[in-house]
């Protein structure tokens, strides 16, 4: 039996125990905290936590699942690669980081797990070893370093509370300044790992990444991690932080609406809505709703991993093209495939009664309710409409119209393994909302609103398909005879220009004024007035004692000549 086939069998096991366990801790309402000592200096000691509840386990089952189904279907994906188990081995680094981060209490012990899914993730991106995946996998890195510094002064502030053990001290310190503090570089952690603005540009980039690994970073494991963690932290968050976490996610869900409207590349377009999705994630939990943050990140893995699955399946087929203009017409090419990719699309946008369905209306819903504003509730419904769009003209590119590929071509559902691993989460991603809505929220919530806004939903989902249908007849921006809709497609379609801001304004834009500085400073006025200056000024004056050393006899009798004549005119 080979590596994959081991590792996919243990991962399973492991998530049907893990899921039992969470009915069991959920129905007894009961929570376990295992903890070793590891050093212990002076006041303080360094304790291995371990934290078992219905959250924790319920989240680890879903993970464990869904890297299961990943790396059987990698069987087949990545069965032509030389260093397969490498990679494998390298996807269960992955995960058993993420497990690490879910299970731990503590911040040190979180932060193995944190840092573990900083340097994995490094390793997955520049897996292929070209330059671009050098310059996504340096981007990502460099990018989550600013979330791990935010987080090593977290740890460092919780010096003052004598344990890093933060799960203690959520409700006692709750309003301290030292929790403030804490909470604040949490959330800027969150921020980072989960790639809100400014810190989205390396989410589409660590596409650079075999599509496997971008199923589990996209659903589960990295780019969860970030909510998971403010999920844990949302008990002690003040109002400050809430009201500024609720506005950069809410600009993030828009924004990566509207990147992914304008995007081309198919693994591109599946990233932003997860950007999206994560948007929507942070914000409801900046309003109070963790419960149905943690219930959307539940659903939205399943979906989510299975999209990734359908696009690396036509990308597979497609030698490797992943441009939507290319493909059209891959309903008759691979239906079943298709049939997935239909039905995650569907779930993505919400409609009833796929799992996205029971998360999502519910937020929509909730937010209805919540009294915040006109700004909040507008970009709620407009960035669901978004979703909509982007998510019809996916579809219309992919699925209808003439097959744009090569007429010579191999493309077909024959891929049994890549099928089967599908086939797995595909049944989930229909029954399990449902299923998780009568496990997680124990008491239904109560939505009291006017037949308008109650039917608001459905109105802006039709409006998002009409416009997505609208948006995928567009002439291209580049052939497009409006100079302004191609400066609004670069400027939407680049995230607000964010990977230029991060790319070309920490290398290139700082390394060209070093160069201006150095060659108007360095090597300008502070040589002219410095170095090269008091040089010059020595060498004139030793040329000039070099003269008087070298004519002495002769300026003493010029300079006697001129005293006795001095004293001639001076008597006469």
């Amino acid at each position: 039996m080979s590596v994959c086939m081991i590792y996919f069998m243990s991962f399973l096991v492991f998530s049907m125990v893990s899921f039992f366990m969470s009915l069991d801790f959920m129905s007894l309402d009961y929570s376990v905290v295992l903890e070793i000592e590891m050093v212990s200096i002076n006041s303080n000691s360094i304790v291995m936590s371990i934290l078992l509840d219905w959250m924790s386990l319920l989240f680890a089952s879903f993970v464990l699942f869904i890297s299961s189904m990943v790396i059987f279907y990698s069987y087949e994906y990545m069965g032509d690669d030389l260093m397969m188990n490498r990679f494998i081995m390298l996807v269960v680094m992955f995960v058993v980081s993420m497990l690490l981060l879910i299970f731990s209490p503590n911040l040190i012990s979180i932060l193995l797990g944190w840092d573990g899914l900083g340097l994995v993730s490094y390793c997955l991106v520049i897996y292929y070893q070209n330059v671009k995946s050098f310059n996504a996998g340096m981007l990502t890195a460099l990018t989550n370093r600013l979330g791990d510094v935010a987080f090593l002064m977290g740890i460092a502030w919780m010096l003052n509370f004598g344990s890093w053990n933060y799960l203690f001290f959520l409700d006692f310190m709750f309003g301290s300044l030292e929790m403030e503090v804490i909470v604040f570089l949490m959330v800027l952690a969150g921020m980072t790992k989960s790639a809100q603005i400014p810190f989205s540009s390396w989410l589409p980039a660590a596409m650079a990444a075999p599509t496997p690994v971008s199923s589990l970073v996209h659903s589960s494991t990295l780019v969860t991690a970030g909510v998971y963690l403010l999920i844990r932290f949302n008990f002690c968050m003040g109002d400050n932080v809430k009201i500024i976490l609720l506005f950069v996610a809410s600009l993030t869900m828009f924004m990566a609406g509207l990147g992914a409207s304008y995007e081309y590349d198919l693994k591109k377009i599946i990233a932003l809505s997860t950007l999206s999705q994560l948007g929507l994630m942070m914000s409801i939990l900046a309003m109070g709703g963790y419960v149905l943050a943690f219930y959307h990140l539940l659903t939205h893995a399943l979906f989510k991993a299975l999209l990734f699955m359908c696009a690396g399946a036509m990308i597979h087929g497609l030698s490797n093209c992943q441009d939507i203009r290319f493909m059209g017409g891959m309903i008759n090419q691979m239906p079943l495939t298709c049939v997935f990719f239909v039905i995650c699309n569907m779930s993505l946008c919400g409609l009833p009664f796929l799992s996205g369905f029971y998360s999502k209306d519910l937020i929509l819903e909730f937010v209805s309710m919540e009294n915040l504003g006109l700004y909040v509730y507008l970009i709620y419904y407009v960035s669901t409409g978004l979703t909509v769009a982007y998510t019809f003209r996916l579809i219309y590119y992919v699925l209808s119209g003439d097959f744009n590929f090569f007429s010579c071509h191999n493309i077909s559902d024959l891929g049994l393994v890549m099928l089967k691993g599908m086939l797995g989460i595909i049944f989930f991603v229909i029954f399990m909302g449902s299923g998780l809505s009568w496990m997680i929220l124990s008491t239904p919530y109560f939505i009291c609103l006017s037949s308008l806004m109650k039917l608001m939903t459905v109105i802006v989902t039709v409006v998002g398909g009409w416009v997505g249908y609208e948006l995928a007849q567009l002439i291209l921006g580049y052939k497009s005879k409006s100079l302004k809709f191609f400066w609004s497609s670069v400027f939407f379609g680049s995230m607000w220009n964010m990977p230029y801001i991060s790319t070309f304004g920490v290398n290139f834009y700082p390394l060209q004024g070093g160069m201006k500085i150095y060659e108007v400073v360095d090597q300008g006025w502070s040589e002219y007035l410095g170095s090269q200056n008091f040089y010059f000024s020595l060498s004139a004056w030793s040329k000039f004692f070099q003269v008087l050393h070298s004519n002495n006899l002769k300026i003493f009798l010029s300079l006697a000549v001129m005293w006795i004549m001095l004293l001639i005119l001076m008597i006469y």
